[in-house]
């Protein structure tokens, strides 16, 4: 009695190869990519903390989520953003010694520092109440989203959709040989 042959196509090693590379190369970009992307959708601003006033709270390097909430619902102890100066694109992060509600102010401060800080922060300074830190991410953000870190992402996901591509035409190849 003769054998029929297996019927099951075995995959080419380089296609399995080219597919599993492409999908992890394109999931590393998607998650790189998630926490920066996903919530802004969602309203909130996302920054980098690049000094230690806040440390051990929010370490440098952490990546804070900023949402607005309306400055008159802010507490003492609450951690917001808000703008080093009128001119200056400078985000801040400090707790909130107290709301002065009345005068539009908030007096803040550092975790890190002793005192309180000289000014108080115009209401028309604040930008939101941070929400969430992560530490340690705010280095992708730094390196994302300048132009360099953007062309590299989007290398990297033009290198994943080639191997992607490659790996399925070397499985039809593959298809056309065994039918020969």
């Amino acid at each position: 009695m003769r054998r029929k042959k297996d019927k099951k196509r075995k995959t080419p090693a380089a296609a399995l190869f080219l597919e599993t590379a492409g999908g992890i190369l394109l999931a590393a970009v998607l998650l790189c990519c998630i926490p920066l992307t996903l919530p802004r959708l969602a309203g909130y601003e996302v920054y980098e903390v690049i000094s230690g006033s806040m440390e051990p709270e929010i370490p440098t390097g952490s990546l804070v989520y900023v949402k607005w909430t309306e400055p008159e619902q802010i507490e003492a102890g609450d951690v917001i953003a808000f703008y080093g100066g009128k001119d200056t694109g400078a985000v801040i992060t400090h707790r909130v010694v107290k709301n002065q509600v009345v005068s539009g102010q908030f007096i803040t401060k550092g975790d890190a520092n002793e005192k309180e800080d000289l000014a108080p922060v115009e209401y028309d300074r604040y930008m939101g109440k941070v929400t969430l830190a992560l530490p340690r991410l705010g280095a992708l953000l730094g390196r994302v989203v300048t132009v360099p870190g953007r062309i590299g992402a989007g290398c990297a996901v033009g290198a994943a959709a080639l191997m992607l591509l490659a790996a399925g035409r070397l499985r039809e190849t593959g298809k056309e040989e065994k039918r020969k």
